[in-house]
C-alpha cells in the first residue's frame, strides 16, 4: 500500500468515524440501545438534516491541514516560517464560517474556505470557540486550563509533516491550555505518523510513541490511561459501551485518545472497529473520528466500506486535502514554475 492511500485512509477514516456517531454524539447508551438495537448505530443515519454529515471536529481538521499547507508553501518560499501561527490563522478562518467574526484581519483567499458546504454550524466547541474568538495575535496560546478533547480532534494532518509531535502539540495549546490537551494531541499525530511512514503495526507504534513521548510534564494523565487500555489489548478485553463508560466519556483528551485506540487495537476490520467507537454514553464523533483516523492509516482507504464512503459528506474535499498533504511537501519547491504557482493559488503563504 502506498502512502497516498495511508493519508487518504487516514482523513477519510476519521471523517466516517465522525459522520457515524454525529446522530448519537449527545445520546446516553440506553438511549442509542433503545432506537437502534442491541447492536447500536451501525450505518449512516441524518444529522443536521444530511445522512452522511460531518461535524466540527473534521471541519477544523481540513482547516488544520490547511494552515500546515500555507506554512509549508510560505516556509519554502521565503525561508521562515511560524508554524502555529500559520495553523491559527486558518483555524480562524473556520471561526469565520461558523458566523463569528475574528478579532485580527483574516484573508479569504485560498480554496478551502470558498466550498459552501463547510459553512455549516455542527455543534462548535466552546473551548475552540472561545479561545479563538479572544485571540488578538496569531500564535498566541489559549489562556484557559482546558483539557477537552477539541485539540486532539482536529490534528491528524500533522502526522504527515516531519516535526508531528510538536506541530499538533503546539496547535492544540492555541485553542487549549493543559497539558494534558495539547500533549495528547501530540501523541495522537506521532501515532498516526509511525503507521503511515514507518508501517508501523498501531500496537507497536503506540509503545514507540509512549517510549519517546510519555516522560514528559504533563503526559501523565495520557500514559497511564494508554497504558491501561495497552493493558486491556494484551489481556484480549474487547470494548463493550459499559467497559469504554468505565475509561469516561471521551470529551477530555486523555479518555477520548483512549477509547479510540482501544477500538482500533481490538478491531478486526475499520468498520468494526468505528461501529464499537460511536456506540457508548459519551462523545460518539471524537472516539468514532479517532478510531477512524488510526484503522485508516493502518488499513488504507479502501478499508472503509463503499456504502458509508459514497455518501459521506465532503468526500470529494477531502480526497482533495488528502492528495494535496502528500504531494505538497514532496513537490512544492517555491522557485516559481506552472505547478508551484498553483499550489501557491490554492494554500497561498502570504
Amino acid at each position: 500500500m502506498n502512502r497516498l492511500e495511508r493519508v487518504k485512509g487516514c482523513l477519510l477514516g476519521g471523517a466516517v468515524g465522525d459522520a457515524l456517531g454525529a446522530p448519537v454524539e449527545f445520546l446516553e447508551w440506553s438511549a442509542i440501545e433503545a432506537m437502534f438495537g442491541p447492536q447500536g448505530i451501525t450505518d449512516f443515519v441524518p444529522a443536521y438534516g444530511i445522512t452522511g454529515a460531518i461535524s466540527d471536529d473534521t471541519q477544523m481538521m481540513l482547516f488544520t491541514a490547511e494552515g500546515l499547507m500555507r506554512a509549508f508553501v510560505r516556509g519554502s518560499s521565503r525561508g521562515v516560517c511560524h508554524v502555529p501561527s500559520i495553523v491559527h490563522h486558518s483555524l480562524l478562518r473556520w471561526l469565520m464560517t461558523q458566523d463569528y467574526p475574528a478579532a485580527i484581519p483574516i484573508s479569504e483567499d485560498g480554496w478551502l474556505i470558498k466550498q459552501p458546504e463547510l459553512w455549516s454550524r455542527r455543534a462548535p466547541g466552546d473551548t475552540c470557540l472561545r479561545a479563538l474568538k479572544a485571540s488578538r495575535r496569531l500564535g498566541a496560546v489559549a489562556e484557559n486550563n482546558s483539557k477537552g478533547c477539541g485539540a486532539l480532534m482536529r490534528v491528524a494532518p500533522c502526522a504527515f509533516f516531519a516535526n508531528a509531535f510538536d506541530y499538533a502539540a503546539q496547535s492544540g495549546r492555541l485553542t487549549h491550555g493543559h497539558p494534558t490537551g495539547y500533549l495528547a494531541a501530540g501523541l495522537f499525530a506521532d501515532i498516526l505518523q509511525r503507521v503511515v511512514d514507518l508501517q508501523d503495526s498501531l500496537e507497536h507504534a503506540v509503545t514507540q510513541s509512549l517510549a519517546k513521548y510519555g516522560q514528559l510534564p504533563g503526559m501523565e494523565e495520557t500514559r497511564d490511561l494508554i497504558e491501561r487500555v495497552l493493558f486491556f489489548f494484551y489481556e484480549g478485553y474487547k470494548p463493550t459501551p459499559q467497559s469504554i463508560a468505565d475509561l469516561g466519556g471521551g470529551f477530555v483528551a486523555e479518555q477520548a485518545l483512549a477509547i479510540g485506540l482501544w477500538c482500533a487495537l481490538t478491531a478486526r476490520s475499520l468498520e468494526e472497529g468505528v461501529i464499537a467507537a460511536v456506540n457508548h454514553s459519551g462523545n460518539s464523533v471524537s472516539t468514532g473520528l479517532i478510531a477512524g483516523h488510526l484503522l485508516g492509516a493502518q488499513h488504507g482507504a479502501a478499508s472503509i466500506p463503499a456504502l458509508w464512503l459514497e455518501r459521506l459528506e465532503l468526500r470529494e474535499v477531502i480526497v482533495k486535502v488528502s492528495e494535496d498533504l502528500e504531494r505538497i511537501p514532496r513537490d512544492y519547491c517555491g522557485i516559481g514554475g506552472a505547478f508551484d504557482q498553483l499550489i501557491e493559488q490554492a494554500y497561498p503563504g502570504s
